[in-house]
Order: C-alpha cells, then sequence, then structure tokens
C-alpha cells in the first residue's frame, strides 16, 4: 500500500490515505508518485504528496498537523516548544539545551531546562488510600 498526506493551502496536513499499489504503477509495473498524486486528485481533490509509512522518504510518515517543508522535503511535526528550533540538517526540532543522558527528563518551557523525574514508588512503599 502507498500513502499520500494531503495539504492545505500552508503545505501543513489535512488527512493521510491509504492507495493500492496498482494505482500508483507505470506500465512496466515501476511504483511512481506522480501516478498515485494523480489517482488521489482524481478522486478526492486536493493537493497530494506521497509519504511513507516506514519513513523511507521525506524524514517520517505524515501526520494529521505536520508540515510539508518542500525545501528539504520533509514531513515536519508541530513545533513542541517555542524555545525549540528546527535542524535542518536532521529535519527534527532541537531543544536550546542538549538532553540529559542519564536518567528520566521532561522539558520544562517556563524555566527552560529539563527536569529530572524521580520515581517515589519502591518495593516497600505502600500506595496511598
Amino acid at each position: 500500500m502507498a500513502h499520500f498526506a494531503e495539504l492545505n493551502n500552508e503545505d501543513r496536513v489535512i488527512r493521510v490515505l491509504t492507495v493500492a499499489n496498482c494505482e500508483c504503477k507505470d506500465s512496466q509495473g515501476e511504483e511512481r508518485e506522480h501516478l498515485g498524486v494523480a489517482f488521489c486528485e482524481q478522486h478526492f481533490g486536493g493537493r497530494w504528496v506521497q509519504t511513507s509509512y516506514n519513513s523511507n522518504i521525506r524524514k517520517r510518515y505524515a501526520g494529521i498537523g505536520f508540515v510539508y517543508n518542500q525545501e528539504l522535503d520533509a514531513f515536519i511535526p508541530p513545533k513542541p516548544y517555542a524555545s525549540w528550533s528546527l535542524d535542518e540538517a536532521t529535519r527534527d526540532w532541537i531543544p536550546p539545551i542538549p538532553k540529559p543522558t542519564s536518567g528520566t527528563h521532561v522539558w520544562d518551557e517556563v524555566s527552560g531546562t529539563w527536569v529530572a523525574i524521580i520515581s517515589r514508588l519502591s518495593s516497600d512503599a505502600t500506595p496511598p488510600e
């Protein structure tokens, strides 16, 4: 199966559909994106770009709300925090401070730091009533 993302006027993904492989193959049996795009346009209207469930093309599988960046030829997920920036080489959002490599941490946008998550449960702990 082939997957195609419909884009709005701002290149934001508004839906993703599965298309039978036979709709994307040329007369030599080779899969061609433009054939799948034409199929989607004919049956559903709109503007379409192929995405890959296995992330083989365009960095990652498109999701609703992602943006297709034509210059990077990649689907970019929504920005997780205002302070994060897009690394164009990896096409991933990166925090202003690298995440610590040990322990479990979550990003705190207010303080602009990683906050460690500490488990308070132990084998002899009594759960609250």
